[in-house]
């Protein structure tokens, strides 16, 4: 079998899985742009071994994710401008539905993809495996509903998230009490239009924090339970931890002073072994043992990127999401492996009964 790549050509990602695979002795992978797909519905067909990568980081790819998604004309979003979320993931769905339909031996399976795509649903699927989340309150659609349900649930701080955001994108660590109100967030309101700003803030007005949310409450929002992380060296942390093949292999600890740890926010790596050592091994292992649990909700799919938390203490953890292309993690090895390398190890072994001859 041949190996082929949906995704965006010239990516990173697509660029670091091609160079995996040349490493390896293998023909370099086919590369079907998502533009491809969206435009004329060209996809890999029988006789391929597909990786479906992520679509982002792509103007127009959105542009047309969105279109799709929503049966309208879409304009282009500008730079950072959150929009359209509930439309680009239904675009996606479709998007996703095509490639499948091509006939190829898929190494992600749609249908996890779009899973762990809507929190909403990724955590009703843990929630259901028993795999420890942070509870989570009934479906909110502005601020009114929002605050009404916290109040219901007796809640005072929580996590906002929308229901198909990545990249902390529209996140805000909310507490409120009574009209007193604070959230961190890296949205930012400008011009009638919400963007994500690399730059994280507080606000401290219930006016701006409700327009806010009422910005993003149409496309879906999934609101869970203040977790309060553990800390070292005055810093916030929480693991990337990437399962190939069901096995728990790349960490990478992800610090912050703020709530959101997101490296792109401008938050540091911390130490793997300072953080397995203030853990001890026990927790850390019962850590792992939950990621792998994870990636069991999702057998058809060769690698996840789960979000784990442990709380203040140590004495508990949560996984905070699953993300479908959270294998993008430079630099960091497992027995001289990369996440890419891993994979195609674990391609080329025979994995979950895929041929081996390619």
């Amino acid at each position: 079998m041949r190996l082929a790549v949906v995704g965006n050509p010239g990516n990173r990602r697509v660029a670091l899985f091609a160079a995996a695979v040349q490493r390896a002795g293998l023909p370099a992978p086919e590369v079907f742009p998502w533009l491809g797909v969206l435009r004329d519905g060209r996809v890999p067909g029988p006789g391929t071994l597909v990786r479906v990568d992520s679509p982002g980081e792509d103007a127009e790819v959105d542009r047309l994710l969105r279109e799709l998604g929503s049966g309208r004309p879409a304009r282009p979003a500008e730079h950072g401008e959150i929009v359209g979320g509930a439309a680009a993931f239904a675009g996606l769905r479709e998007a996703l539905a095509r490639v499948e339909a091509g006939g190829g031996v898929l190494l992600n399976r749609p249908a996890d993809i779009v899973t762990m795509t809507a929190k909403p649903d990724c955590h009703a699927v843990l929630s259901a495996a028993d795999v420890p989340v942070p509870p989570a309150l009934p479906r909110v659609h502005d601020y009114a509903s929002l605050r009404a349900a916290m109040a219901e649930a007796g809640w005072p701080r929580v996590f906002v998230k929308p229901a198909f955001g990545s990249s902390a994108s529209g996140v805000l660590a909310l507490a409120a009490a009574g009209s007193r109100v604070t959230a961190v967030t890296s949205a930012e309101l400008s011009g009638g239009r919400l963007y994500n700003n690399l730059r994280v803030r507080r606000y401290d007005s219930e006016a701006t924090v409700a327009s806010i949310v009422d910005r993003l409450g149409p496309d879906g929002l999934h609101v869970e339970r203040w977790f309060p992380k553990a800390a070292l060296a005055d810093r916030v942390l929480d693991l990337r931890v990437v399962v190939i093949a069901g096995r728990p292999r790349h960490v990478v600890v992800r610090t912050s002073r703020f709530p959101m740890t997101n490296l792109h926010l401008g938050n540091a790596r911390g130490d793997v072994a300072a953080v397995r050592a203030a853990a001890g091994g026990q927790a850390w292992e019962a850590a792992m043992r939950t990621c792998a649990r994870v990636a069991g909700c999702f057998p058809r799919t060769l690698h996840v990127g789960v979000d784990l938390m442990f709380r203040a203490g140590w004495r508990a953890h949560a996984v905070a999401e699953v993300n479908a292309f959270g294998d993008l993690l430079p630099g960091v090895l497992a027995d001289g492996l990369d996440t890419y390398g891993e994979q195609v190890a674990a391609i080329a072994g025979g994995w979950a009964g895929v041929p081996c001859a390619i």
